[in-house]
């Protein structure tokens, strides 16, 4: 993500509709591994921090991010132990192994997904979690996406063989933010069939209390069904894998 945008992402996530419903339906399934008390939990790409207090609740969250700037918003939160790193070739914490890793919406970002991953694995410990969102089905590529730098969008079917060519069982594979999928798609076909987005959009856009509570209140009620059952479409993807022996 381009560096200026971090002051604002550090002043909507907490709120914004789509951090929070995210957190709750990762927090929904994380609540369903079985974690150890005090697990070490590692949160790459962890940006402003704003999963650190969430994370917080399942054990010891340690942190890295790419920018400076970031680390700096989320060393701040002073909930999670941070240091400056770059995936693959740099995780550190070189002494410490996890219990769970946690990336929301960080594969995308990366040239080299698969090798990443394979690097995250060694630092889990043997039967350890990884949970992963990212962005589903490249029909949906926006301005948004370019904002972010995001390398690619996936589809489920291609998740699954990636973390298994890493050396990980898949536990769970489901698409979400499955409700808000129509309104989603149709938005972003008709501002490329119209060429309208301006160059440097993002998603980051506040709104008024009543539509955020309302967006919040439709997409967050997928928790209740994630976890248990595979959502067939949606406009991202939530998967659960833990390391082979």
């Amino acid at each position: 993500m381009d560096s200026e945008l971090f002051p604002l992402m550090a002043q909507v996530e907490d709120s914004h509709w789509w951090f929070c419903s995210r957190r709750a339906i990762v927090a929904s399934v994380l609540s369903r591994l079985g974690l150890s008390p005090g697990a070490r939990i590692l949160e790459p790409g962890c940006g402003t921090g704003g999963n650190f207090a969430m994370l917080a609740r399942f054990g010891e969250v340690y942190a890295m991010d790419s920018d400076l700037e970031a680390c700096k918003f989320s060393s701040a939160r002073k909930t999670a132990i941070v240091q400056q790193g770059q995936l693959p070739e740099q995780v550190p914490f070189e002494n410490v192994s996890f219990e769970l890793v946690v990336m929301t919406d960080v594969l995308e970002h990366l040239d080299r997904d698969e090798e990443t991953l394979t690097v995250l694995r060694e630092r889990l410990k043997p039967g350890g979690w990884l949970l992963a969102t990212v962005p589903a089905f490249p029909f949906l590529w926006s301005t948004h996406d370019a904002t972010h730098h995001h390398q690619r969008r996936y589809v489920a079917g291609e998740l699954r063989a990636l973390f298994e060519r890493a050396g990980y069982d898949v536990a769970y594979l489901s698409y979400y933010n499955f409700l808000l999928f129509p309104a989603i798609a149709a938005a972003r076909i008709l501002d490329r069939l119209r060429k309208s987005s301006p160059q440097h959009e993002h998603d980051l856009r506040t709104h008024s209390g009543l539509v955020n509570s309302l967006l919040r209140t439709v997409f967050s009620s997928e928790r209740y069904a994630l976890g248990h059952l595979s959502l067939p479409f949606g406009v991202s993807l939530l998967l659960v894998a833990r390391r082979r022996p």
